[in-house]
């Protein structure tokens, strides 16, 4: 008797039908510490088929398309019936998380967490680089008019914006756009969903001068090089003085004694 009953186990194992896909997602999704793509779930139910298990063979070659299309029926079904959680898609993947009318109440299970709010000048700044990255701090100051020094590096602690390079005009200024943390924190599959983003780019913001390079100088050359002056050049060596007064001839008048009339009536010019 009991060999009959252990005998007819695997054959209505193989009768059963093979779970919903969108359930299998639901449990994935539940379990997963992260958002996964729709790659990673792809790999997730290629994996599931190589165990013993053969109800997992029936979704080992499921596409992309039909694996999404379980998704969207999973989040309606998600919202039709009311559940505390949604299923979401960010720039990451797909995730549950729960809804944000529970808030309240799932906060003070994590008191420790509470996130710091931005700043009116930090919200202002990081739209800025949402909107129009990559760009400059010059650029951002322009827009501002205020230095953002401070604020900048309150958003690089924060992890919503990260250096991607830097500019090709003269000094070349650092660039700065938005992290991966900053679109899955807002909840944003990508750039585009960003409200209004087509009309707010199309507005011309102030932008900061280009500063000039500087003119290069050459070097000069041997030819070019100016003759040393005059007080560079040595000083010729002066004659020893003779201190024996030479004898006057007797025949002739001490020029000392008598000086010549004309170099005492010269007029001094």
């Amino acid at each position: 008797m009991t060999e009959e009953i252990t005998s007819e186990i695997p054959e209505l194992a193989d009768e059963q039908p093979p779970k919903p896909l969108k359930q299998i997602l639901e449990a994935v999704l539940f379990s997963s510490q992260k958002p996964m793509s729709v790659k990673e779930l792809c790999n997730s139910l290629k994996g599931a088929a190589e165990s013993d298990d053969p109800s997992a063979l029936a979704y080992a070659k499921t596409k992309e398309p039909a694996l999404r299309e379980a998704l969207s029926e999973l989040a309606v079904d998600c919202a039709e019936e009311g559940r505390t959680y949604e299923v979401r898609e960010n720039a990451s993947g797909w995730q549950l998380v729960t809804r944000a009318d529970f808030a309240p109440w799932l906060r003070q299970l994590y008191p420790e967490n509470r996130p710091a709010r931005l700043s009116a000048p930090a919200l202002e700044t990081l739209a800025i680089i949402a909107y129009r990255q990559p760009i400059t701090r010059a650029d951002i100051e322009a827009v501002r008019g205020v230095a953002v020094d401070g604020v900048m590096q309150t958003l690089l602690d924060r992890g919503l914006v990260k250096i991607a390079g830097r500019s090709e005009v003269p000094g070349r200024p650092l660039l700065y756009e938005t992290t991966q943390f900053f679109m899955e924190h807002f909840g944003l599959r990508d750039l585009d969903e960003l409200p209004n983003s087509v009309e707010l780019r199309r507005i011309e913001l102030p932008k900061a001068p280009i500063p000039e390079e500087p003119a290069k100088s050459e070097p000069p050359t041997a030819e070019s090089e100016p003759p040393a002056a005059e007080s560079e050049l040595p000083a010729p060596e002066p004659e020893p003085a003779n201190t024996e007064a030479p004898e006057a001839p007797a025949d002739e008048p001490n020029s000392s004694e008598t000086p010549d009339p004309q170099e005492s009536e010269r007029p001094v010019t």
